[in-house]
């Protein structure tokens, strides 16, 4: 079989494919896998979507944390997937390894950064994948591309050979195509049983609702009538009393400084190939002036204040994962700029708050474009809300 035939998405790294068999017997054993290429996978290079991040790098001698659990779950691990460059990207175009197909909407893009994951499980090509989410990037592919996909809470899962972009927001989370196979393998990635559970109390975010293109929000409805009569009790709150716009801002800063740190040494060693809209964004990162860094890291604390407020026990709250359906591929640098923006609005809660947040399948729009909904519940509340992403399947 020819790459084209293999892939026909273009969701996996150039060069010869990766394949691990899982351990015989395990909880997943029969399922396959592929990991973003930030995630070590011993005797290979991880190249993070840059020419120049592999060289100077020793190859890894070990499996990430996840690459190694799904392994002893019994999973095969079957490729490593296109990321947007060193994970700084939204959207899913990628300047030098290629920007994956959208299996559910073909001529768009997949969004990112976990772009190639998320293709390559819309695909077919694999039973799930690991990406990985700092400010929406296994959330907005899974919007994009009609997929489960999960932000856990923050500092749940061992993020040991993963690349690392902003730490105080990054996370590790992975895509599945139905709830079935995307609770076998939570189960085994949080390390708990996903029970049948249901939450008492749901709170609909109505300045997010607002927010998004009213073709999402009327998409969107039916699921959030199902919901609701799954959990019973509906309420309606405001998300973010400060403006959704003001949470992006915080975000933004806080994780803009991170990655700049991160990326500092390498980019004044090594001087490496990248896109404009990655080095201009690293550029404007070093400039942040402390006084932006202490308002940044105050409307943090604002956030996870208003999100454990309105998150007691058993309470979720729904918004939509993303503004808008997937926009088409190859659009200019100032078109996409405010999409971009946008996109962080809905998504800056997961690095301002840290709490599990599931995007559920299920709503296309009049043009037939998937869009998600998104549940959030308290910390450490994941299995609960994987519990949930089950329950709604069976509605449908």
């Amino acid at each position: 079989m020819n790459a084209e035939q293999d892939d026909p998405v273009g969701a996996f790294v150039a060069g010869p494919r990766i394949r691990i068999a899982g351990r015989d017997g395990g909880p997943l054993a029969g399922l396959s896998f592929a990991a973003k290429d930030l995630f070590d996978v011993a005797g290979t290079a991880t190249g993070g979507g840059n020419p120049d991040w592999p060289t100077g790098r020793p190859v890894a001698t070990r499996h990430a944390w996840a690459v190694q659990t799904l392994l002893d779950a019994g999973a095969t691990l079957v490729g490593k997937t296109i990321t947007d460059e060193v994970s700084l990207g939204i959207l899913g175009e990628n300047s030098f390894d290629g920007t994956p197909l959208n299996p559910r909407a073909p001529g768009r893009v997949p969004g990112g950064s976990s772009s190639g994951s998320a293709a390559a499980v819309a695909a077919g090509l694999c039973d799930t994948a690991l990406g990985t989410d700092t400010g929406g990037s296994v959330r907005v592919p899974s919007s994009f591309c009609g997929l489960h996909g999960i932000r856990p809470t923050h500092g749940c899962i061992n993020l040991a050979g993963m690349m690392a972009q902003a730490p105080t927001s990054d996370t590790t989370g992975w895509f599945a195509r139905d709830a079935g196979t995307f609770a076998r393998v939570s189960a085994v990635l949080l390390g708990e049983p996903i029970a049948a559970r249901r939450p008492r109390q749901l709170l609909v975010a109505t300045d997010a609702f607002g927010f998004v293109d009213p073709a999402v929000a009327d998409a969107l409805r039916p699921m959030v009538e199902r919901l609701g009569s799954l959990v019973g009790t509906v309420r309606e709150e405001l998300l973010a009393p400060q403006g959704l716009s003001v949470w992006a801002r915080a975000q933004r800063t806080l994780q803009s400084s991170e990655s700049w740190l991160t990326f500092q040494d390498w980019l004044d060693a090594s001087n490496p190939r990248m896109a404009f809209s990655v080095a201009r964004g690293l550029v404007q990162a070093s400039a942040i002036p402390e006084t932006d860094r202490v308002w940044a890291a105050l409307m943090r604390e604002e956030a996870r204040a208003r999100l454990r407020h309105l998150l007691g026990e058993d309470t979720i709250l729904c918004l939509p994962t993303t503004p808008f359906a997937a926009p088409e591929r190859g659009l200019p640098l100032s078109t996409l700029q405010p999409l971009r923006d946008r996109i962080t609005c809905l998504c800056a809660l997961g690095g301002l708050a840290g709490h599990p947040q599931v995007s559920l399948p299920g709503a296309t729009t009049r043009e037939g474009l998937p869009v998600g909904l998104s549940i959030v519940g308290p910390r450490g509340a994941d299995a609960l809300l994987i519990a949930v992403a089950t329950e709604m399947e069976r509605l449908t």
